[in-house]
């Protein structure tokens, strides 16, 4: 009799012990998933980040074009003729006529066509934002860019304070009230260009950022 109960006792046993080590292997799968998927979640969002990031910065391209654009043709069509007395004696005042604001106009010219070319690097950003290679391209080139439009914006903002205020120590006489919409003109583009400017600066701690995360 106890013999008998003693095997009942061990077979028992050993199916209990089959269906737990049956319950850990279906466990074990489902462990796994479970980390696996709390692994992807951090890696997608830091994705949607980035491609945030990079959607923000064609924004920002296409407001800098705008104004670097509207900048440049501002300035290259500003002439303005005062007739005195005869039509064959006349004042003319035009952008050619200095060399601050040609140089004004083939700096804004650069960055219009650079933020055109920029433009396909940057859609490129937004369909692969962990492309690092494109993002150090452009942070470099954006920072080129920055230097040259405050370079060529501070230049032609020393003319055009000039010709508002002039200068009594060098005796030059202030233009702004025989040539007004000469004046007006040149100033906006100057405003006009320290904006981009200020966009080209965003665009570089944007992209400095966004490569700071990687």
């Amino acid at each position: 009799m106890d013999s008998k109960s003693t095997s009942y006792e061990t077979a028992i046993n050993v199916s209990e012990t089959e269906s737990t080590k049956q319950k850990t292997c279906t466990a074990a799968p489902a462990a796994a998933a479970i980390v696996a998927t709390t692994k992807a979640i951090p890696h997608n969002q830091k994705g949607g980040w980035r491609r945030g990031v990079a959607i923000f910065d064609f924004i920002l391209r296409l407001c800098a074009l705008v104004t670097v654009l509207a900048a440049a043709t501002t300035m290259e069509t500003t002439d303005e003729t005062l007739p005195l007395f005869t039509q064959f004696f006349q004042f003319q005042a035009s952008y050619d006529d200095l060399p601050a604001f040609s140089y004004f106009v083939v700096a804004t010219a650069i960055a219009s066509a650079y933020l055109v070319l920029s433009l396909p690097f940057s859609i490129v950003c937004i369909v692969r934002p962990h492309l690092v290679g494109a993002k150090l391209l452009l942070l470099i080139l954006d920072t080129v860019m920055v230097a040259f439009t405050t370079a060529g914006a501070a230049a032609a903002a020393a003319i055009v304070y000039l010709a508002h205020n002039g200068n009594s120590t060098t005796q030059w006489q202030a233009i702004c009230q025989q040539f007004g919409d000469f004046c007006q003109r040149v100033s906006g583009a100057v405003v006009a260009s320290f904006i981009a400017a200020f966009i080209f600066i965003l665009l570089v701690v944007f992209s400095a950022v966004a490569l700071r995360r990687h």
